[in-house]
């Protein structure tokens, strides 16, 4: 579900409850790879998820690869005969590395967060990461440069806008406490921390990007905190709300019991303003490794939480990362990162509970750990993998619905 376009919260709000996928039947479905990278130089292991124009341009990131000297991720641009155009080499220097997802606007504008790079020396001499857009002649400005202090850093999910082209998302580290914040990157360049997590009860460590409603509230996730003590004693993770006026909600704390716990990916919500997501771990079963191999769960507008499904590590996969999409009909879709065949899957979860695996990951030319969330098009689910494909950098694939 990470098609988010400049046109802003409203566009935010309806992409995170759309529900346009028919209902899926129990058949097998047909699986095919639209881009296997040839060579790390191309770009190599895409965490992130697809965005595409009206064309049918495909556009996304990799996580290392390109042609510089460091390799630390390229953007790419895939046509829908399955050519590659790389718009932009991270070098992990002033312009970043390390890339996650996309927004693109409605002049073909592309922006982005890295994860690392920036000012030289800082986070540990990586750099604490950037905000960029790249325009449509494939230059690429740096918009804002974290310094890894109170304004955060780390960046890792992609941004949504509003109706005056202010840029939102999250960092994992920096903020008062070094727990990560809640930021805004205004159109003219200022960036203002919305929140900053304090840990604890607070919720810490936000991996996920965000989603937005009607009103502007924005909701997401923290990958650790929360009012328990399991996971290591830094808390399971929480769900959380936040205004335009930077005052946050914790709505749920995870316990990392029957409930899951480390929720990585972001939010879908439906019509009726319930929120869904994974947890990559915990829940009922002590598989994958005696952590548990994670939920997906619902919390209704009400603040109660409930399970879905918990995976078991077996043939139904395990360690769901990335967001959700849904129907009509109440089905959900998505990927877990490891499991089935070792390698991740794809799965529909019906209303009833009922899983569905639609695809399980072989390592080989199919790819494997798919990080990203599921793009509809034309009847397919477009995703990427992170390894495996033709020459093991990865690969872009889509299954039919």
């Amino acid at each position: 579900m990470i098609r988010i376009s400049h046109t802003f919260f409203a566009t935010a709000f309806a992409l995170a409850t759309t529900v346009f996928l028919p209902q899926q039947p129990a058949e097998a479905k047909a699986f095919k790879v639209i881009y296997s990278f040839p060579a790390a130089t191309d770009g190599a292991a895409p965490h992130a998820g697809l965005i595409q124009d009206s064309a049918g341009n495909l556009y996304g990131t990799t996580f290392y690869g390109g042609n510089t000297s460091e390799g630390r991720g390229v953007a790419y641009k895939i046509a829908p005969g399955g050519a590659e155009t790389v718009l932009h080499n991270f070098s992990g220097g002033t312009d970043g590395g390390l890339p996650a997802g996309l927004m693109r606007d409605s002049s073909g504008n592309l922006y982005g967060t890295t994860e690392q790079g920036g000012v030289d020396g800082g986070c540990n001499s990586q750099g604490c990461g950037i905000v960029y857009k790249i325009d449509t002649s494939g230059t690429q400005t740096v918009l804002y440069t974290f310094s890894g202090f109170n304004d955060g850093a780390f960046p890792q999910a992609a941004l949504i806008a509003d109706k005056k082209g202010n840029l939102y998302s999250t960092t994992t580290g920096g903020g008062t406490t070094k727990n990560g914040t809640v930021f805004k990157l205004t159109a003219k360049g200022k960036e203002v921390v919305l929140h900053s997590f304090a840990g604890g009860s607070d919720g810490m460590s936000p991996i996920a990007g965000l989603i937005a409603d009607k009103s502007g509230h924005m909701f997401g996730t923290t990958n650790l905190g929360g009012t328990g003590t399991g996971c290591g004693g830094f808390g399971c993770g929480t769900i959380y709300e936040i205004d335009a006026k930077g005052t946050e909600t914790v709505l749920y704390s995870f316990t990392g019991g029957s409930d899951g716990g480390k929720p990585v990916g972001g939010l879908l919500m439906d019509k009726s303003g319930n929120l869904f997501g994974t947890t990559e771990f915990y829940g009922l079963n002590s598989g994958c490794g005696g952590t548990g191999c994670g939920t997906v769960f619902k919390l209704s507008s009400a603040g109660a939480l409930t399970t879905l499904y918990t995976f078991t590590g077996g043939s139904d996969g395990g360690q769901p990362v990335a967001s959700l999409a849904s129907d009509s009909s109440g089905n959900l879709y998505g990927t877990t990162l490891f499991w089935g065949q070792g390698y991740g899957v794809i799965f529909a979860l019906a209303p009833n509970g009922t899983e569905n695996v639609l695809h399980s990951f072989t390592n080989g030319d199919d790819g494997a750990y798919p990080w990203g969330g599921l793009l509809m098009n034309k009847g397919y689910f477009i995703s990427s993998g992170s390894g495996g494909g033709s020459r093991d950098f990865g690969n872009v694939f889509k299954v039919r619905k």
